[in-house]
Formats: C-alpha cells, structure tokens, sequence
C-alpha cells in the first residue's frame, strides 16, 4: 500500500479542487451543510484569523468543546498554518483544565459555552483571573506563561475573549501572503494533534500525533469498510478522541466522503438523523449501539440505508454485534483495536471476514502495521495461541509523550514496538482476539482469570444489558471474580440465577463470586468503562451489605 504523504490542509483542498460541490460536512438537526468548497473557504478564513492573533507554526491551540460545526473547522484550520491542535475531554473540570493547558503549552485556547453540569466560561475565568483584564491580545497569564488567546466558539461577545465568528470574518479581509508562507513550512511528518490519553489507568499524557499518522489510519480503516465518495459516516462520538478525530473524520476525508454530525450522543438523534440523511455507516462504542437498540422509538425509524460502520473503543459484545448487523441492517459493521498512541488502529476486522470473526475477534493487522504478540517478560514473540502483549510498529506510532521521554521510553521498545498493555492471542490465520488488559486481568489462586471471556458468556443471558467483570481482593485466593451487571428494563434477575447459568457451563473458578446490580458503569467521556473504579464500587456495596472480604 502507498502511504499519503499530503497534509491536513492538502488533502482538504484536493477535494475541494476535484468535487467542490460535494456534501463534506451535514449537520441533520439544524440543516446545516458545507460543501467541501464551502469549508476550504472558510477554514482558510479562521485560519488567518489565527494568524492575525499570532498563532503560528508550532502553537498549540486546545479546543473544548462538544461535536459543534467550529470544532472541525478549529481542527482544519491550525493543520493548514502548521499548529497544533490540543483535544481536551468534554468532562473536565477546572483542575484537568489546568493541567492540561499547562503541560501542553496552550497558546491559544478555544472553548464553547460549557457542557452538561460544567460552565467551562465560569472555569476559564476563575483560572486566568488576568483575562477580563487584559486588552485582547495582550494577555499575559501569571499561571500559564505561554497563553495569549481565549477565543469563545460561538457569536456571543464575552470579555477578554475573540469569537470564531471574528476571526473568520478578519481572515476573510486578510491578505494571504503569510497563509501561503504558514503552508509552505507545513509538512505531512510534523504535529498537527496532541490528545490527552483518557486516563482510564493514569495521569494524563500528551500524545503527540502527525499529520501521517492519522491520515493514513484513517485512510486504511475507511478502506476495510469500502468507503467511496458515496459514504455518509454519522458521527456521534466525541471529535476530542481518537475514534471522531481519525476513524471517523481521517476516514471521510481520505476518501472523499461525507460526515453526518452529531453534536452530542443521544440515541433519539442518531436514529433521527441515520433516517434523515440516510447516512450508510454508523459509529459508536458498544454502550452507544446497545442505547439505540433498546430506545422504546427505535421501530419508528428507517435504518436501511445504513451499511457498515465500527463498534469499538471498548470490548464488543457478541450478541449486540450481532443485533447491530441484523437490527441496524450494518451487515458490514466492522470493530478496530487499537490506543490513541497507535493512531489509534492497529487491527481491525474486513467486511469480507465472516460475523463470526467479525464478532470474536478484531481483526488482522491493518497494511503496514507490524503487529505482534509479545511475552510480557521476555519480550519475544509468543508462538500462535499463546496470550501475551498486544505491541505494534509502523507509520501509526505515535511522535512519543509531549515533553515525557521517560514515559515514551517505557512504552516504546528498542525494537521500536509499542507496547499496548492489553493482553491478546493471535490465531493460526492472523486474527487477533483481545482477552484483556495486563492489570485488569483477575488471579485467583493462581489461575489467570480473563474478564472479556466471562463477559461474552454471561451476555448470552437475554436479561441482561451491560456487564463488566473486575477483581475482587480476596484474602484467601489474592482475588475473586466481580460480575457488575446492569439489568434490561422490565427484567428481573437474581444473583442464584447467575450462578445457575454458569454451573456447568464456564470452569467453577470463573463463576463470579460476587454478583453486583449496577444502574451504570464508571465511564470517561468518550465512552470507555473505567474497570479501575470497579473493585471500589464492589467493596463498598459488599460492606453496606455487612460482608467483610479483607
């Protein structure tokens, strides 16, 4: 395969060149459109609006904010002048916020109003006092020495602040000579995305990716879906993630097509919108495609334009995969493994690879990808059908940590593999199964226990909704297995029930110990369940039960 070497603002203006009047982004719910012309204009517009407010090559300008229209052209129009993009989690608050606009040098920092419980205004304000004192463009920040802007996403005019709207309309007045001079020190192997990882196992780290990067996975993983011009990709997880930022948006505009946007999840607006716009492929994690297919209007929809799509960011069900490509008509859906120090994809299944495969396994290394299994101690190669760590290398790996060698050294090797922390096993025809993570994985008197596996069988119970399965401390075998089960509305299920399922079916030391009715899972805003928490829950609500287990 040939890798792209365009940039962000290259391969933007390629289609704005080749199909100008081609739906690039649809906003359903507002009726919102931008041809791909439509948004070259105006992303060259803000991004000499950013000139004008000194963002230049290398600046990192952070973006807060939900899946809003300016979000994208944010993104587009820092790639293009050589700036970096800093993607900042929806649910933070002000002392992740802080964090982050320290640790990576914001130089300038957009943000729209604020989000479900959070004023992000409010937060802003409280962190740089200085701001509503400052004339506009002579900031200067006693706790962040390299801000300089706050820019306000939106036409509201608030203190301190520029808006897009502004911005864009100075870009449109502005003279391009220092544009074209920002593009020509632009390469395809430079920055253009520091994301923060989720923290679902640690402090956040600055992960910095390249134009390279995620194109090309983007491209790749459109290509496993047979993407073509003629795709509609609704778009419901967070653009601040790996999965909006590449699978989704990398995927769309590698190949021409159209993004079908949605602000923020909600399962009514997604089926909305797939009817509306009949858009032919369908994201989400599993928790989101398990909420469209239990919505109570969900029969009310037209699904049937939809064709392919990826399940993923955390471990597929089988049986809402297979609901998904029966339900949803996406008989093509397929799932991507990976980490946003990946970009984010390493493996992924081919809508040519059967359900089952596509529903037990994630699929084979993506071209160009040297995927391996590798033992945790050793570091070689385990043979076929041995678990052991999932690492990989090729053109997705990351640039390393923003201003972290020692963490980039321990996760990358000397070989150059990048070592994931998820445990996997790859079978004799290349397929990779991932069985778990290294520290979630549950020993229990010796036995290594894996959750993924105990989550597949028990989700064969029609009763139940969502289970995740975690460790449990145990003075007698070191751990006992947690199942945390959320149950179907309108079903009733029992802690004997469960265990009566499981006897005779899974080996003894498997069958949870503990059984927990849970109303929902710990998340991170992009949708992954943070396991880490649920050794916690478990043993509070063991000790409101009176049951001492340490």
């Amino acid at each position: 395969m040939e890798l792209i070497t365009l940039t962000f603002g290259g391969i933007l203006e390629k289609y704005a060149t080749e199909t100008p009047d081609h739906d690039f982004i649809v906003y359903p719910d507002r009726d919102l459109r931008f041809t791909y012309k439509e948004f070259n204009e105006r992303v060259d517009a803000l991004a000499k609006g950013f000139l004008s407010i000194g963002v230049t090559h290398g600046s990192k300008v952070g973006v807060w904010g939900k899946n809003v229209p300016d979000w994208l052209t944010i993104f587009f129009a820092t790639a293009r002048i050589g700036a970096i993009l800093v993607t900042v989690n929806t649910n933070y608050k002000s002392a992740e916020l802080e964090y982050i606009m320290q640790n990576a040098d914001i130089h300038t920092m957009c943000m729209v109003n604020g989000y479900r419980d959070s004023d992000y205004v409010q937060i802003v304000d409280g962190l740089v006092p200085e701001l509503k004192r400052a004339q506009r463009g002579n900031l200067h920040s006693e706790k962040f020495p390299e801000l300089r802007n706050v820019v306000y996403i939106g036409q509201e005019k608030i203190r301190g602040m520029y808006n897009t709207a502004e911005l864009i309309t100075i870009g449109k007045y502005s003279d391009n000579a220092a544009l074209e001079e920002a593009k020509a020190k632009t390469d395809c192997y430079q920055v253009v995305n520091m994301q923060y990882t989720s923290g679902t196992t640690g402090f956040p780290k600055g992960v910095m990716l390249t134009h390279h990067n995620i194109l090309n996975n983007g491209y790749t993983v459109g290509e496993c879906m047979h993407f073509t011009p003629a795709d509609k990709v609704l778009t419901c997880v967070p653009l601040f993630h790996c999965f909006g930022a590449v699978l989704s948006l990398c995927a769309v505009i590698t190949h021409g097509a159209t993004m079908v946007m949605v602000e923020d999840f909600d399962p009514l607006t997604v089926l909305a919108s797939i009817h509306k716009e009949r858009a032919t492929a369908l994201y989400g994690v599993p928790t989101m495609f398990i909420a469209e297919l239990n919505h109570p209007m969900f029969d009310l929809f037209d699904l049937s334009s939809l064709r392919t799509g990826i399940m993923a960011g955390a471990p597929c069900p089988i049986e809402t995969m297979k609901q998904v490509m029966e339900k949803m008509y996406c008989k093509d859906i397929i799932s991507v493994y990976g980490l946003t120090e990946t970009s984010p994809g390493m493996t992924a299944s081919r809508v040519t690879d059967s359900v089952e495969i596509r529903a037990t396994t994630v699929g084979k290394a993506l071209p160009e990808v040297d995927v391996k299994v590798l033992d945790p101690e050793t570091n070689k190669e385990c043979p076929v059908g041995t678990p052991g760590e999932m690492c990989c290398k090729g053109y997705n790996i990351m640039k390393g940590y923003y201003k972290n060698e020692e963490a980039t050294k321990a996760i990358i090797d000397e070989n150059g593999y990048l070592h994931s922390g998820d445990l996997g096993v790859m079978d004799e025809n290349g397929y990779f199964r991932i069985t778990g993570r290294i520290k979630e994985m549950i020993i229990r008197g010796g036995e290594n226990i894996y959750p993924r596996e105990i989550e597949n069988f028990l989700y064969k119970m029609p009763q139940i909704e969502g289970i995740e399965v975690a460790g449990i401390p145990s003075p007698k075998y070191g751990e006992e297995v947690g199942a945390f089960i959320k149950v179907k509305k309108g079903n009733t299920l029992t802690e004997e029930e469960v265990k009566m399922f499981c006897r005779g079916q899974i080996a003894r030391y498997k069958i949870p110990k503990y059984i927990f009715f849970v109303d929902s899972f710990p998340m991170t805003a992009s949708g992954k369940i943070q396991k880490y928490k649920l050794k916690d829950i478990g043993l509070q609500m063991l000790n409101e039960k009176g049951v001492v287990v340490i």
